[in-house]
């Protein structure tokens, strides 16, 4: 007869590392609520968009939890940012300055009569921009070298700061002299017109809607 042999049994013990989580909770969790209020999303939209629960996101905007690096690039990319743009690692300080050498020029058509400049920062993240528009006399905006229509969601307003334009929207026309601010969707058809002679000049900001994932 043979030995019967019993076969071997090899054990494997896994062992698990704490996961590393981000400092200062409190900091970031009101980051990230007032990012996610900014562009107008509830925390089950923010959950879906991350998928991270909102119980979750809950305790992170309130400071009672602080999230693993892997939950904070979920939460990142439910809000459209790199992790790096969440953390404001790409940033080098609380305050940027643009002078007046530095404008960066808009997308316009100067041919057409129409001229801007770009007065903030490129800074990574940011949903607004603020530009300054010059229009000679009967020029208007909307011509081949300008922007095209502005992403779904978006809203602009726009201060009137000399002469007098005409915003043509959605079919309607709204006059508007100097000290007028407006404010509307920007992702419906508009332009804007001097019907004078004298230039015209307005800043404008648009703020980004929610984009599409």
């Amino acid at each position: 007869m043979r030995a019967l042999v019993a076969p071997s049994i090899r054990l494997y013990v896994i062992t698990y590392k704490r996961m590393a989580t981000l400092e200062h909770p409190a900091a970031i969790g009101q980051r990230i609520r007032a990012l996610r209020e900014a562009i107008g999303l509830s925390l089950r939209d923010l959950a879906e968009r991350s998928g991270v629960s909102a119980p979750m996101l809950s305790q992170v905007e309130r400071g009672e939890t602080s999230p693993t690096l892997a939950i904070a690039s979920r939460i990142a990319a439910g809000l459209d940012l790199r992790l790096s743009q969440l953390l404001r690692l790409d940033e080098g300080g609380q305050v940027a300055i643009v002078r007046a050498s530095e404008r960066r020029p808009g997308t316009s058509d100067p041919a057409s009569g129409h001229r801007a400049e770009i007065l903030t920062p490129p800074l990574p993240g940011q949903r607004a921009e603020l530009s300054r528009h010059v229009l000679r006399g009967g020029a208007i905006t909307g011509g081949p070298g300008d922007p095209p229509m502005h992403e779904p969601g978006s809203r602009e307003s726009a201060l009137v700061l000399e002469g007098r334009v005409v915003l043509e929207i959605d079919g309607e026309c709204h006059e508007l002299a100097a000290g007028d601010c407006v404010t509307f969707d920007a992702d419906l058809q508009h332009h804007f017109e001097n019907p004078g002679s004298d230039d015209a000049v307005l800043l404008a900001v648009v703020s980004a809607g929610l984009r599409r994932s």
